[in-house]
């Protein structure tokens, strides 16, 4: 019968891995509150996404619960602790539809399904909307309202309690989703055909959407205790250059990424301290943006030929991702062990810089029984000095 190991055998799994002498392949799941929102056996409720993003009570009990499930079932199945938090912690979340709404995208809210940001403008809106000014963050109307939310937040925690334990709310920020991903959200497919056609329009497009979100991203922050810096570390996603070729995406993106990665962080491409969320079909960008841009570690999705990504990357690069969510969905625990054993012994772990987890993101819904089944795979085949 499957025991999950004690929260000191898992944080020691961790301390090995963050210190470059893996014993065993560490394993975490990523999830946000759609796992809980989603699944009518958690929301008894009925609560909505319409009410998550617009009622602060609704954000917090949401929060509370969401992570109660993680800290209490969820992380029973990963290399997570298991047990309540001595506290909640609270924010405003608006999901993938932030970058979208700040730049003139209305949400769509439909029933069983995540929100998701409409596009806003046509192709021919192009060249208006490339003269708008966007130094002023402050002045944004999706910045002031979400502001304005963030204080009806704390002003709702300040009185919440849920299983005897209050809570705090963390300061309002966003990140940023990538360019070409910002792009097609806002003109559609239609960014593609400009790609193509006026590639130099594109990249400053692209230049201009990158520029705004560090804008943003600075000035967001200057509300922080202590202000804006820089990170140590570069972090960036855009899943939608999966849609373009390796050459494209060199010639007319890139520069945009290093924009990000030098503004917002204190690295350089020779410092390999960058790291990439990179969803869908994309891997064959991954050994130019680790060689021209420095990113050391790949955060990917569905789907990837771990090994082969591996041979590709070499030893050194830290590469999370695992079953896809289809399987873990929809397949049997026999499927889910097959996968992941058959992941685990493709050569991915080798050089010990392998992190397995969804591929990627909780859907609501996914029986327990294929998450147990990957757990128990990673401890019995994750092991190093077993052959991998």
């Amino acid at each position: 019968m499957f025991k999950t190991p004690s929260n000191k055998a898992k944080a020691a799994v961790w301390q090995a891995y963050n210190e470059r002498k893996t014993v065993r392949v560490p394993m975490r799941w990523s999830a946000n509150s759609r796992i809980y929102l989603l699944n009518p056996e958690l929301n008894r409720e009925g609560y909505t996404y319409r009410g998550y993003f617009n009622d602060p009570l609704e954000t917090i009990t949401i929060q509370a619960h969401f992570e109660e499930y993680v800290a209490t079932v969820l992380n029973h199945y990963c290399d997570s602790p298991v047990g309540l938090p001595d506290a909640w912690t609270f924010r405003v979340d608006s999901l993938n539809t932030y970058d979208g709404s700040y730049f003139g995208s209305d949400v769509l809210f439909e029933d069983g399904q995540c929100p998701c940001a409409m596009p806003a403008y046509s192709i021919g809106e192009l060249d208006a909307f490339l003269e708008r000014d966007f130094s002023h963050p402050f002045d944004n109307p999706w910045i002031k309202e979400r502001l304005e939310f963030q204080a009806r937040v704390v002003k709702a925690a300040e009185s919440f309690e849920y299983l005897g334990r209050k809570g705090s709310v963390a300061p309002f920020c966003v990140g940023f989703d990538g360019p070409v991903t910002v792009a097609a959200i806002l003109f559609g497919t239609d960014i593609f055909c400009l790609m193509g056609e006026e590639p130099r329009k594109a990249m400053r497009l692209f230049e201009t959407l990158t520029c705004a979100a560090v804008q943003r991203k600075k000035t967001l922050e200057s509300l922080f205790v202590g202000g804006w810096k820089k990170t140590a570390f570069g972090g960036l996603a855009d899943d939608s250059i999966q849609m373009i070729s390796t050459e494209m995406y060199e010639e007319l993106v890139l520069p945009s990424h290093e924009l990000w990665y030098s503004e917002t962080s204190d690295t350089q491409p020779g410092d390999f301290k960058r790291v990439m969320h990179l969803c869908g079909d994309a891997t064959r960008h991954f050994k130019l943006i680790h060689d021209k841009l420095g990113v050391s570690s790949f955060d990917t999705g569905f789907p990837v030929d771990h090994g082969a990504l591996r041979r590709t990357l070499g030893p050194d690069v830290e590469i999370s991702g695992g079953p896809h969510v289809g399987l873990l969905t929809h397949g049997s625990s026999t499927d889910c062990a097959t996968k992941t054993r058959e992941i685990l012994r493709s050569g991915i772990m080798q050089g010990g810089r392998y992190i397995l987890q969804d591929g990627n993101n909780l859907p609501p819904c996914v029986p327990l029984c294929n998450l147990e089944a990957v757990y128990a795979t990673c401890l019995e085949y994750g092991k190093y000095g077993s052959g991998e």
